[in-house]
C-alpha cells in the first residue's frame, strides 16, 4: 500500500477494527496503537525515504499459562498470546539486502549471498534474521531483500518472549510476501527454534516460537517434538470476571544462565538413571520406586525437580479442561497448586547465588496478601528473576495494580488480553 494512503488510513480510523482484535476495545489502547504505528511509519520514512509501497506486520509476545520448565522434558504447555507484540513497516525490493532497522538499535545489514553461521553475530538480532532467510532458501524459497522498521512492547527478559516475537515476525515477513503463506504458524514456529539454537546460539524449547505464531490459547504436547501435538482453544476471562496481570519485579538476569541451565540438565539427569534422554519417556511409578536408588546418585533438588514435571504436566490437561467448562474457580485453585510446586519443588523463584535478591517471592507475597483464594498468582517463565502472573478479579484489579507499582515502581505491571492471532500480515 502507498504509504501516504497508510497514514491516511490510520488516521480515519479504518484501521481500527484490526487493531480492536489485537490490542483490545477501549478508546485509550485504540488510540495508544494508533500514535505507535503512525510513529513507527515516520522512522520508517525517515530512513527509507524513497520507498513509497509498504506492508505492515506483527507478530505478539506469549504468556505461559501452566506447565513450568515441562517442554525441555516432551511434556505438555498451555500457553496464550498476549497484546503486546512486535511490528514492522516494510518494503519489499530485489537489492539481494535486507536492511532492519530496530527502535533503539543499530541497523543490521544481511546480505542474503552469505547465509552461512556467523560466529560473531551469536546473541544478535541479525543472526535470527540471517538463520531465517537461510531455512527459507533450503525450502526453494528465493528472499529478494527488504527494508524494515520494528518497534516492539514486548519487554526483553519478561518471560513474555520478546526474541520468539521476533523470529516470527522475521519468518511471517518472508513466509507471506515471498512464499504466499505456504510455510504456514507451525513451520514458522519451527524455523524460530532453529535459527535461535543454532544461529542466535540460545538453547530453547518450541513453546515460545509455537504460541507467538498460533497466536490465541495453545495446548502443546512435546512429545513428539518434530510433530507436537497443537491444539487451539478459546476462553474468555471476563465470563469469570477476571483479568491478567504481568509484574515484573525488576529483577536482574545477569549472571543467571547457570540458574536456567541447572533445570533442564537436573530433570535429565534423573532420566539418565532410567536410561532415558528426558522425564517423559520415564512412567512416574517407575520414578516413585526407585526414589532410594536416585538419591543415591542424584541430588535432592534434582528429585525434587523431577516431581515438580511428573504433577506440573498432568495439571496442564486440568487446566485446560477448566477452561473449557468456564469453571473458573478450578481453574485458578490449580494455578495456584503449580505456582507453590515451582517454589516447593522446581525452586524457581530466585538464584542462590543471590539469596538477597527475592522479587519475585516478595510479589507473589503481596500478591497473596491481596488476592487470597479470589485470584491466583505465580512465577512466570524461566523463573529466578523477573516476572509474575496473577489472574485478578476485576473489583481487585487497581488495588492489585496500585500495590504492584507502589512496591516494583511505575511500568512494572501490565493488564493483558490474549490475543486471537499470531504472527500476521495487517496491510
Amino acid at each position: 500500500m502507498n504509504i501516504n494512503e497508510l497514514v491516511e488510513k490510520i488516521n480515519i480510523g479504518e484501521l481500527d477494527e484490526t487493531l480492536k482484535k489485537f490490542y483490545g476495545d477501549s478508546k485509550d489502547k485504540i488510540e495508544k496503537q494508533r500514535k505507535r504505528y503512525l510513529n513507527a511509519i515516520k522512522s520508517f520514512r525517515d530512513l527509507y525515504p524513497s520507498r513509497e509501497e509498504v506492508s505492515i506486520f506483527s507478530a505478539p509476545g506469549r504468556t505461559e499459562v501452566c506447565g513450568n520448565h515441562t517442554d525441555h522434558q516432551h511434556g505438555c504447555v498451555l500457553a496464550a498470546a498476549v497484546n503486546l507484540d512486535a511490528i514492522a513497516i516494510v518494503a519489499f525490493h530485489e537489492d539481494g539486502i535486507i536492511r532492519l532497522q530496530s527502535a533503539g538499535y543499530e541497523q543490521d545489514h544481511i546480505e542474503l549471498d552469505d547465509l552461512k553461521v556467523h560466529q560473531d553475530e551469536k546473541g544478535r538480532t541479525a543472526s535470527l534474521i540471517r538463520g531465517t532467510v537461510a531455512q527459507f532458501e533450503e525450502l526453494g524459497v528465493h528472499v529478494g531483500g527488504f527494508d524494515a522498521y520494528v518497534t516492539s512492547d514486548v519487554l526483553s527478559g519478561s518471560g513474555l518472549s520478546s526474541s520468539a516475537a521476533f523470529e516470527v515476525l522475521i519468518g511471517t515477513i518472508i513466509d507471506e510476501h515471498y512464499n504466499n503463506g505456504k510455510a504456514g504458524s507451525v513451520k514458522i514456529a519451527k524455523m524460530g527454534q532453529f535459527t535461535e539454537n543454532k544461529y542466535f546460539g540460545k538453547e530453547s524449547g518450541l513453546m515460545d516460537q509455537m504460541v507467538a505464531s498460533v497466536g490465541g490459547f495453545v495446548y502443546i504436547d512435546f512429545e513428539d517434538t518434530t510433530d507436537p501435538i497443537i491444539k487451539k482453544h478459546e476462553c474468555d476471562f471476563s465470563k469469570g470476571n477476571l483479568r491478567l496481570f504481568i509484574t515484573d519485579t525488576k529483577g536482574s538476569h545477569a549472571d543467571l544462565t547457570d540458574d536456567y541451565v541447572s533445570v533442564p540438565s537436573e530433570m535429565k539427569f534423573v532420566a539418565a538413571q532410567f536410561g532415558k534422554q528426558v522425564l517423559r519417556e520415564v512412567p512416574e511409578e517407575e520414578f516413585y520406586k526407585k526414589l532410594p536408588q536416585l538419591r543415591s546418585v542424584c541430588t535432592d533438588r534434582a528429585i525434587l525437580r523431577a516431581v515438580h514435571y511428573y504433577k506440573d504436566n498432568k495439571r496442564v490437561a486440568m487446566e485446560v479442561e477448566a477452561l473449557d467448562n468456564n469453571d473458573f474457580d478450578t481453574f485458578l485453585n490449580l494455578v495456584r497448586r503449580s505456582g507453590r510446586s515451582s517454589a516447593e519443588l522446581l525452586q524457581n523463584l530466585y538464584s542462590t547465588k543471590k539469596p538477597s535478591e527475592q522479587g519475585i517471592p516478595l510479589a507473589l507475597m503481596l500478591s497473596e496478601r491481596i488476592l487470597g483464594k479470589k485470584g491466583a498468582y505465580r512465577v512466570h517463565g524461566g523463573g529466578f528473576a523477573g516476572t509474575i502472573q496473577a489472574f485478578v478479579p476485576d473489583e481487585l484489579a487497581k488495588e492489585y495494580e496500585e500495590a504492584m507499582i507502589s512496591l516494583f515502581g511505575e511500568g512494572c505491571c501490565y493488564n493483558l488480553n490474549i490475543r486471537p492471532v499470531g504472527g500476521v500480515q495487517i496491510i
